[in-house]
């Protein structure tokens, strides 16, 4: 399909730069084969039914974004895509985007606060791979210091402050790994837990560590000339047993409904652990997720395709011309909508 299918007009005063308080206070969108609700994300238990099954992507953000310096002196910029493993002298192996990459080369030692590096693989894109000097919890330690909070780009241009620990951070983060949040479980407090569970809807969850490539534009002018990114993802057996076993399961967010779909490809979902470069455009077959709550998206972007995968390219069209004429708020610290297929 043509990209510029999925271009609308958004204006740049509708992209949030912090998110409301307290979450579940922010604006749900709820979009319907009858039409479209305005609703708030504290409805969302009145919109459910008992029975249903809520999946959450359990990952937690690093401070991915490394500020340090080459050994010729000169600054170099850091952001962290994906643990690649650990070479064999135990250095924690991570693909990252660099700037200046085009003075990189391999061998070149870099040193951040409390931590050293050495570029061990550079690629054509631009990538490189960096061997750090601790790995496991010395590592995740260090970068915790040493990093900050890797917004996007149109947050504050991503400049993190201290607020961003907690605001970039979903109330189910867990496991380390993620460079981006999944940003539909940002709205999620405790007493809308509370009264979800008062509502007989269950929760599950699994994890699908987002890496950097969910900040890059689609470059290309058709679909079948991207290349999807590839992330790490895990279902466990009991939420696999879950979600075979409900009525309706309910994605929150499209990381993990992406993963997923990915399990369900071959049959019903089971226990999975691997990567997934998966890219849902109009005419995928869905066979896992029914309901899916996701924030607003970027125009042309592989997100938007996925919500118009699910809901419908029109339709989708429809809910963000309304969205943005009733002023919702857009992207990552933004507002919702609740979509079935």
């Amino acid at each position: 399909m043509r990209v510029d299918l999925f271009d609308f007009d958004l204006p740049e005063e509708l992209i949030a730069q912090r998110p409301v308080s307290p979450r579940d206070s922010a604006r749900l969108l709820d979009v319907t084969g009858d039409g479209l609700q305005d609703r708030i994300v504290r409805d969302l238990p009145d919109l459910l039914q008992p029975g249903d099954l809520l999946v959450f992507n359990d990952t937690k953000v690093i401070p991915a974004r490394l500020i340090g310096t080459r050994r010729s002196g000169g600054k170099v910029e850091v952001l962290l895509i994906r643990d690649v493993g650990i070479s064999d002298r135990g250095a924690s192996r991570w693909l990252c985007f660099a700037r200046p990459a085009k003075k990189m080369k391999p061998g070149d030692a870099l040193t951040f606060p409390g931590l050293g590096a050495t570029v061990a693989e550079k690629h054509e894109d631009g990538s490189v791979v960096l061997g750090f000097d601790r790995h496991g919890a010395d590592f995740l330690a260090a970068i915790e210091s040493a990093g900050a909070v890797p917004l996007p780009p149109y947050i504050r241009g991503g400049t993190a402050d201290a607020r961003d620990r907690a605001d970039y951070q979903t109330l189910f983060a867990k496991r380390d790994g993620s460079v981006a949040a999944p940003t539909a479980g940002l709205h999620f407090t405790p007493e809308l837990m509370t009264h979800l569970t008062a509502a007989g809807i269950a929760t599950a969850g699994v994890t699908l560590h987002v890496g950097a490539g969910t900040f890059q534009p689609v470059r290309v002018e058709d679909t079948d000339r991207h290349t999807m990114h590839a992330e790490w993802g895990e279902v466990p057996q009991a939420t696999a047993d879950a979600i075979n076993a409900a009525t309706r399961v309910v994605s929150i967010g499209t990381t993990a409904l992406r993963l997923l779909e990915s399990v369900a490809r071959d049959g019903p979902v089971r226990a999975w652990t691997g990567e997934t470069d998966i890219f849902i455009t109009p005419g995928f077959q869905f066979r896992a997720v029914d309901l899916l709550l996701t924030n607003f998206h970027l125009p042309k972007s592989t997100l938007f395709m996925l919500v118009s995968a699910f809901a419908g390219l029109e339709r989708m069209k429809a809910a963000y011309d309304h969205a943005v004429d009733a002023r919702y708020r857009f992207y990552s610290y933004g507002d919702c909508c609740l979509l079935r297929r």
